[in-house]
């Protein structure tokens, strides 16, 4: 019944509604200054009991459009009990009868609409049968009954004319709904596509604090491993992979507060790695004892995308993390291969049998997922090969920006 509106949205309502009154009022005493309309005390009474339910109507019509319907509906009853000469009470029709189908129900809306049909019908009747009955005074005297005739005619064209304005104004009702609604979901749209974005972000930065966790944490453990045994036989070897320790650590902690930083400011963008980091990444995978062997055939012939080389970079660093976490001692195989239009990448590492049958954890999801948001697939499984069992992470990436070169004869491998 009562919607919710702005504290000033009810006071202009309501002001507005007293100067449509005080317009009015002069209009009441005009034309029984006039003789247009005969005075006396009932017609007084009655003016001014219609002007005013009219200007409650207009003052209500968006706090409650049906209670503003119904209102505005017993004022022009009042009008028509007390014949009198519709004044106030018009526009107020039409502001009432936008405000139904604008800012009513569904229900309030259809009312409105059959309050043009049955209010067109008994104005156009009203109007006719108080002039034919000389209820309005006539000053240029008493004239001739028209024809019935005419009278069909006044009364038809009379309807026409109300119909057509009051169906005009319900229907500028019905345009401002729609705009409405169409405002609201648009609003809800932007709610939620932000949402979503909010959402990427989080897990695109649950990604990259898997990545960088995951692959500092297996450098530290191999270090440490490796410096509690050989602290008795090469001190200096435990010096060194403390070093390493302390450094992959500054860096992981570098990387993990710029995360939590993009965690409290969403719009801030840290520095993400990028093809120049992966020497950093070979090196510091080698300090933590793994045998390394990369191959790059071709080389990049211009800077890929900026998101490619962090698919790929991110890539690499939790293949690599794998591959020393459940890998042996015979080393670990790196190959990129940048053709014109695609970058492929493997890691192949031997295991032992057991890992063969181990399933897939948030790592090789997240390099899936890696992959995928570029465009790309990415393969990974267990084979055999020369009588070994060898883990193997396969990814195709394509490249959509990359410029030409001005040397096109580079060399290409499939």
């Amino acid at each position: 019944m009562f919607r919710t509106l702005r504290r000033s949205q009810l006071i202009w309502d309501i002001v507005g509604a007293s100067l449509l009154l005080l317009i009015g009022w002069p209009v009441i005493g005009v034309a029984s200054a006039t003789g247009i309309e005969p005075t006396n005390g009932w017609t007084a009474f009655g003016a001014v009991l219609s002007a005013v339910f009219a200007a409650a109507a207009a003052a209500i019509r968006r706090l409650s459009p049906p209670l503003a319907l119904m209102v505005a509906w017993v004022a022009a009853l009042i009008t028509m009990a007390f014949v009198l000469i519709p004044g106030v009470i018009i526009p107020v029709v039409f502001i009432v009868l936008f405000a139904t189908s604008a800012y009513g129900s569904k229900r309030t809306m259809y009312w409105g609409l059959g309050s043009v049909i049955v209010g067109s019908l008994l104005a156009s009747a009203y109007v006719t049968l108080a002039t034919l009955a000389g209820a309005f005074y006539n000053p240029s005297g008493p004239a001739d009954k028209p024809s019935p005739t005419l009278v069909a005619v006044i009364t038809a064209a009379m309807f026409v004319a109300c119909i057509a304005s009051m169906g005009l104004s319900w229907a500028f009702g019905l345009l401002m709904r729609n705009r409405i609604r169409t405002r609201r979901v648009e609003r809800e749209r932007e709610i939620a596509e932000a949402l979503a974005v909010a959402e990427q972000q989080r897990t695109q930065i649950a990604r990259d604090m898997h990545d960088v966790v995951a692959h500092s944490l297996a450098v530290v453990i191999a270090q440490a491993d490796g410096a509690r045994y050989a602290s008795v036989a090469r001190p200096e070897a435990a010096t060194e992979a403390l070093r390493t320790i302390a450094s992959t650590a500054r860096g992981a902690l570098s990387d993990v507060r710029l995360l939590l930083t993009q965690l409290r400011h969403s719009q801030a963008e840290g520095p993400q790695p990028t093809l120049a980091d992966l020497e950093m990444l070979y090196t510091q995978v080698r300090q933590a004892g793994v045998d390394l062997r990369v191959d790059v055939d071709p080389s990049p012939r211009a800077d890929p995308p900026g998101a490619i080389q962090l698919a790929v970079y991110r890539i690499l660093q939790e293949a690599l993390t794998n591959a020393m976490r459940h890998g042996d001692d015979s080393g670990v195989d790196v190959y990129l291969s940048w053709h014109p239009d695609r970058v492929d990448l493997g890691v192949i590492n031997v295991i032992d049998p057991q890992e063969s049958s181990r399933p897939g954890g948030h790592g090789l999801i997240g390099m899936r997922e890696r992959a995928q948001l570029v465009g790309g697939t990415l393969d990974a499984g267990a084979d055999v090969a020369d009588g070994r069992n060898r883990f193997v992470i396969r990814a195709s990436i394509p490249i959509t920006e990359i410029a030409e070169a001005p040397d096109s004869s580079a060399a290409t491998t499939s």
